[in-house]
């Protein structure tokens, strides 16, 4: 017997103890998408919080089962928290699966609680567990190992950070001076119920602009396309190390680190740093980027043991002199590929 379909609502508020003893009310609101962004956050003279806000829904919705894109969810704050509260985490969390249907409670909800991990899932904790609030109204949800240790226990299921699959991979940021570094992308994978999604659609990208986020969606979709299996199968999230860069250069390590985490590529003995971009991700090719020079002496600067390069075809004939040698000297080695899939 198949689980009972969510039933939505028009909007959902949860309450939640601010640090000073105020209440805070989280209200979430659908409204038909119509090509807008599917989550719209709202918060007194606070756009920053705003933009973390919708950042911790995008990686809490990783963990969900079916992906529906019709909707667009408003949630808002009739308060600002302090600049360093975190409690309001768990209550937008949980408004925004009230208003989706996701979690169908008999009463009014209340809560506090924060996490580093809402991709997993997780709730690491509040700060109602290291005060001794006596205002708290009875029965809040409170955050943390010793309360709702994960969001799956809303609704009677394990914790599904196991079933959540991540890799991190690692690209150069290359500026001309000493602020050269390598920068992180990571993304995470948790299975769809299969034609849940059309495939940029569930790819969420917290943390960037819009044209920033569209050319990630754009670029995993395309490299997806290269794979024997069909699309739509995973909901995505992609986060950078950096909020801004400039250049493509990224795609390279972006499309690896999917591919590791869909389980399309070999776990590495260490870290993959790559360099690479391409017009034709569909057909699985890689294409050179500028600053060869500069991105070549940043990397081999920063390999350490067991680290694979990949760098494109193109720039296996340029390689200074000494280059790999040194390279195997520290551990590390290198592979400059014309396609993936053939790495």
């Amino acid at each position: 017997m198949s689980a009972a379909a969510p039933v939505p609502s028009a909007s959902a508020s949860v309450c939640s103890v601010l640090a000073d003893g105020s209440t805070l009310t989280v209200t979430a609101t659908r409204r038909p998408r119509a090509n807008r962004a599917d989550i719209k956050c709202s918060v007194p003279a606070s756009p920053a919080l705003a933009a973390r806000l919708q950042q911790v829904l995008q990686l809490a919705r990783l963990t969900e089962a079916r992906f529906d894109s019709r909707d667009q969810v408003v949630v808002s704050f009739d308060a600002t928290p302090a600049d360093l509260e975190r409690d309001w985490e768990l209550p937008a969390v949980l408004a925004d699966r009230l208003v989706r249907g996701l979690y169908q409670p008999r009463k009014a909800v209340w809560a506090n609680g924060w996490s580093d991990h809402w991709q997993l899932g997780r709730i690491d904790g509040s700060a109602l567990a290291a005060t001794d609030a006596p205002d708290v109204p009875a029965g809040t949800l409170v955050g943390g190992p010793d309360g709702l240790a994960h969001l799956g226990m809303l609704t009677g299921r394990p914790d599904q950070a196991g079933a959540v699959s991540s890799a991190r991979t690692w690209f150069p940021l290359h500026s001309g001076g000493v602020n050269d570094s390598l920068c992180w992308v990571e993304v995470s994978v948790y299975p769809l119920l299969a034609g849940a999604a059309e495939e940029e659609e569930c790819i969420a990208v917290p943390g960037l602009d819009v044209l920033g986020q569209t050319a990630v969606r754009a670029t995993l979709a395309a490299a997806r396309r290269f794979d024997p299996y069909g699309s739509g199968r995973w909901n995505s999230v992609v986060r950078f190390g950096a909020s801004r860069f400039q250049g493509n250069s990224w795609q390279l390590a972006a499309v690896m680190a999917d591919r590791l985490a869909r389980g399309r590529e070999f776990v590495p003995r260490g870290r993959i740093l790559a360099s690479g971009c391409s017009a034709d991700w569909q057909s699985g090719r890689v294409d050179t980027v500028e600053a060869r020079e500069a991105k070549l002496a940043l990397l081999l600067a920063q390999a350490v043991t067991g680290d694979r390069l990949l760098l494109p075809a193109a720039w296996e004939a340029a390689l200074p002199a000494g280059f790999v040698e040194a390279l195997a000297a520290s551990g590390a080695s290198v592979a400059c590929v014309e396609r993936i899939g053939m790495i």
